[in-house]
């Protein structure tokens, strides 16, 4: 059964961090790129940054490009997203992804709200 759990979000002040997770079981996950995206009501979900199989690329959308990082851990099956100075405008549902050719499994999503 294949599963993607994120953990890690939560309420923080603008300016401050959070350290997104998401476990991965069921498939092998060394073997997939993940992806970090987000959603906030009435739009689209985005896709906020990528990782090769191996960690050895990565990709950012511009408005977090400096702030965030994404990195995985291939022998703990998880992928990560530290979050630094945050703005308000970053406050969504976070999801990861995972996608192999034409295979995609979604996370549930966590909350992450930017406010002071």
């Amino acid at each position: 059964q294949v599963q993607l759990v994120e953990s890690g979000g939560g309420l923080v002040q603008p300016g401050g961090s959070l350290r997104l997770s998401c476990a991965a079981s069921g498939f092998t996950f060394g073997t997939y790129t993940m992806y970090w995206y987000r959603q906030t009501p009435g739009k689209e979900r985005e896709m906020v940054a990528g990782i090769s199989r191996y960690g050895t690329a990565t990709n950012y959308a511009e408005s977090v490009k400096g702030r965030f990082t994404i990195s995985r851990d291939n022998e703990k099956n998880t992928v990560y997203l530290q979050m630094n100075s945050l703005k308000s405008e970053d406050t969504a549902v976070y999801f990861c992804k995972a996608a192999k050719d034409s295979q995609t499994y979604w996370g549930q999503g966590t909350q992450v709200t930017v406010s002071s």
